[in-house]
């Protein structure tokens, strides 16, 4: 029986296959929406123009919806930055700690305080790009504001009310396809966001050809060499580095001795195990200078500017560096070898040939740093690939990076809901109808 036929028969995972649709579908039509008060071609064509800045990085996570400037224009973008805030002062603030240690209820005020965290960011991004709005013009010298005044409030209040608004909508749209969907409704907005963007780049490709602009021969070759890195970065993301963990012998029933058995289990550490967490931040540090030099005319802002060109050695070894420096920070703070030994000490759990305790937990450490190293080294390689290919192949438009790792994350992990629903259907084919004899004595 093949996949399709399996969820055409599923009835539930139907459903929430066609609701998750149904809301990223919504959300697609919300990205052409416009905000009040703007001129949509004179913003569209600025926003082309700062596009190597850090406003072109959020453009591509909005899909689109920061150059139209719509009423999606921050996109879920504060709710991802207030989640990995707390994410991190989860490991730093003790109240914190303890209420993620108390199960769903501690998880339950935390993603409350991440959601007002995310409403203030949004508020305040609102007013910055509001107020960068009205003191900004287009290429050729238009307004990207027609006017100061929207309806009977100013363009500043009118804009905030909306991107906040637009922001906690789509907040509420993830929670809903996390919830009611299938996957991760946060990772599937900023993946239907960015795969928005690929008929666009297939098309330019296309006319390339079509121009005589590039051979169909090199255009066949590269688009097997997108194939083959795509298999790479799926093979490296499911890819696991696993300790084989054995528990304390117990006695199992043999036929009339006590036989003693050893259960062994695994740990698994991911490979890439920081995720795309290190490129992000990486990319806004090294765009940041790049966003600031447009509105602040300081030569040596300028000279840095230019200096750190995205496809230029300067800006190639500075991002690697800050690559491995945020993986292995990120790591730091949500991965700590000392509980994890404890855990397994608590159980019963041993690493063959450690001793445990303190031992373990550094055998532990020396594995994932080991681990982190390789880990390292594939997020740079995929993430330099986009300025390598623009500068050597001229393309139009850019593969790899911190947009194929979402991608195939995002897929791979929906692709693994969408397989347990199928196995749950499995099992429940198989239990229903059949009669548990009881175990009970019969007197």
């Amino acid at each position: 029986m093949s996949a399709i036929e399996s969820i055409a028969k599923n009835s539930d995972l139907r459903k929430r296959i066609l609701f998750t649709l149904a809301l990223l579908a919504i959300y697609r039509i919300g990205v052409h929406v416009p905000t009040p008060g703007v001129d949509g071609t004179a913003v569209l064509s600025f926003f082309q123009a700062q596009s190597r800045g850090i406003f072109g990085l959020f453009n591509t996570f909005t899909g689109g919806a920061l150059s139209q400037f719509s009423i999606f224009a921050l996109g879920i973008m504060p709710y991802i930055s207030s989640s990995i805030i707390f994410q991190l002062l989860t490991s730093a603030i003790p109240y914190l700690e303890a209420l993620k240690k108390e199960g769903e209820q501690g998880r339950r005020k935390i993603n409350q305080y991440t959601r007002y965290a995310t409403v203030a960011l949004a508020i305040v991004q609102g007013y910055g790009i509001s107020t960068w709005l009205m003191n900004s013009a287009s290429p050729d010298g238009r307004p990207l504001v027609i006017s100061p005044i929207v309806a009977f409030l100013p363009f500043q209040i009118m804009t905030i009310i909306t991107l906040t608004a637009g922001t906690c909508f789509i907040m509420w749209l993830g929670e809903q396809i996390t919830e009611r969907g299938i996957g991760n409704g946060t990772s599937l907005i900023i993946f239907t966001g960015i795969a928005a963007a690929i008929p666009g780049g297939a098309q330019q490709l296309w006319e390339l050809v079509k121009n005589n602009e590039m051979q169909p021969i090199f255009a066949l070759l590269l688009v097997l060499g997108m194939v083959a890195v795509i298999a790479a970065v799926i093979y490296m993301e499911v890819a696991q580095r696993r300790i084989t963990v054995q528990y304390s012998q117990r006695a199992a029933g043999g036929t009339g001795m006590q036989a003693m058995q050893t259960p062994t289990s695994h740990l698994p550490i991911k490979i890439n195990f920081s995720g795309v967490i290190p490129p992000i931040f990486a990319s806004s540090l090294l765009m940041f200078p790049a966003t600031m030099a447009q509105f602040v005319n300081v030569p040596w802002l300028k000279a840095l500017q230019d200096s750190l060109n995205p496809s230029g050695t300067i800006f190639n070894i500075l991002f690697v560096a800050l690559i491995v420096f945020f993986a292995f920070f990120y790591t730091e703070i949500v991965f700590n070898p000392n509980d994890v030994a404890d855990n397994l000490k608590k159980y019963g759990g041993f690493v063959p040939g450690v001793r445990a305790g303190k031992s373990t937990a550094d055998y532990i450490q020396k594995v994932l740093e080991r681990v982190n190293v390789l880990g390292c080294i594939y997020l740079s390689v995929v993430c330099i690939m986009p300025g390598i290919l623009t500068t050597m192949f001229n393309l139009p438009f850019h593969f790899g990076g911190t947009s194929l790792l979402i991608l195939v994350g995002v897929a791979l992990d929906t692709a693994q809901q969408i397989q347990s629903h199928l196995i749950t259907q499995k099992y429940e084919g198989f239990l229903k109808g059949a009669k548990i004899r009881s175990r009970r004595v019969q007197f």
